[in-house]
């Protein structure tokens, strides 16, 4: 979207989503694409999809978070999210290319840009849930050298990852308090280990457990300053926000296609199933619904891109609400509207039930986005 604050997608937008549409529907029938989710990578990397938001002088398309979620759209209405592109450009290339030292940005942005490397991202662990003050993980320094010791869990695509971007906390030698950073560890990094976590889940990128046992690191695994880590945390969190929901309105789509097509031809009695309200009236409340949280993604897109960070953080939390709840309500309607059929492997809607409920439980819960709204945007008290 060019304008700021503009409804109408600009030219350039549209180019861009029919390009990626075409890329990621690949054989066309509406069905997801015969490509291994690697080779989509590969091929979307050579594109210069992947990269879309990084700076060009490290191989990225110099555009921000609106050019990115639109890519994650399309790949998700195609039946084909890449969940990590949520986290390896949007998240750790987003962090690094705002704080990192001109020296990391030429190290770690290219692989990003191109797809050929990838990053994971460490944030969650197992016993503080998103109370991100509660994060154990330390880093103490040793000479130059900086000594990462704890535990992280639901970490996205560890085994095709280069490195992950950890949070941690080092102690701030003025207060004794400790205080986010960040630090880029590479997956042969001695002391440093993953276990797959088993998931219902039908994605093609696993989950993983996480253990680092003093994992010595050096001096520049550091990302940007050691006192602006809480700021370069939340750099990458809104970005993180803005994707999900660009995800769950794409899958959304995806569902609600596959509805209304065989809602246009499935035929009972003497007209289509999709002439009778009953059918009708709750795929186009979807609609409805996918187009407003759509509208939300864009203008949370588009305001952390014009560098308004707290209006970003607000818009983006409410997208990623509502784009997340479309795309449960979608799922489930699709699969009704389809009837048994909706249950069979042919139709492929049966295994989104549980990866439709991925934008309302992660980054961060349903709940903890009420409890943002109901804090920063009406200013009611904390509970906690």
């Amino acid at each position: 979207m060019s304008g700021h604050g503009t409804f109408a997608e600009s030219a350039e937008h549209r180019a861009l989503r029919e390009a990626v549409a075409a890329f990621a529907r690949g054989r066309g029938d509406g069905g997801p694409d015969p490509r291994t989710p690697g080779e989509l990578w590969t091929e979307a990397g050579r594109l210069g999809y992947l990269g879309v938001n990084l700076p060009e002088e490290y191989g990225g398309g110099g555009c921000g978070i609106s050019e990115l979620a639109l890519v994650m759209e399309e790949f998700g209405a195609a039946g084909n999210p890449l969940l990590m592109l949520v986290v390896s450009p949007a998240i750790c290339g987003t962090v690094i290319s705002r704080f990192g030292t001109p020296e990391q940005k030429r190290r770690l942005l290219p692989g990003l840009a191109d797809g050929s490397s990838r990053m994971a991202f460490g944030i969650t662990e197992p016993d503080a849930g998103s109370n991100s003050h509660r994060l154990t993980t330390t880093a103490r320094r040793d000479g130059t050298d900086w000594l990462l010791t704890g535990r992280k869990v639901f970490v996205s695509g560890v085994d095709e990852a280069d490195a992950t971007l950890v949070v941690g906390r080092t102690e701030d030698a003025r207060t004794g308090r400790l205080k986010p950073c960040l630090f880029v560890v590479p997956r042969d990094a001695p002391g440093f280990s993953h276990r797959e976590i088993p998931m219902e889940l039908s994605a093609p990128e696993k989950q993983f457990e996480l253990v680092l046992d003093d994992v010595r690191l050096p001096a520049d695994a550091l990302v940007g300053e050691e006192d602006a880590g809480l700021q370069q945390l939340f750099a990458g969190l809104n970005p993180e926000r803005v994707m999900i929901a660009a995800f769950a309105a794409g899958l959304g789509r995806y569902a609600l296609d596959k509805a209304v097509d065989y809602a246009r031809t499935r035929q009972v009695w003497s007209a289509p199933i999709g002439a009778h309200q009953a059918v009708a009236h709750p795929l186009a409340r979807l609609h409805i619904e996918l187009e407003l949280a759509r509208l939300m993604t864009r203008r949370a897109a588009e305001l952390y891109d014009a560098g308004d960070d707290m209006a970003a953080g607000e818009a983006a939390n409410m997208a990623k609400y509502a784009a997340a709840e479309a795309c449960a309500h979608s799922v489930d309607q699709a699969i009704h509207t389809l009837g048994g059929n909706g249950l069979t492997t042919e139709y492929g809607l049966a295994s989104l039930l549980t990866l439709s409920r991925v934008a309302r439980i992660a980054p961060v819960s349903r709940e903890m986005i009420l409890n943002f709204v109901s804090h920063h945007t009406l200013g009611l008290p904390k509970s906690y």
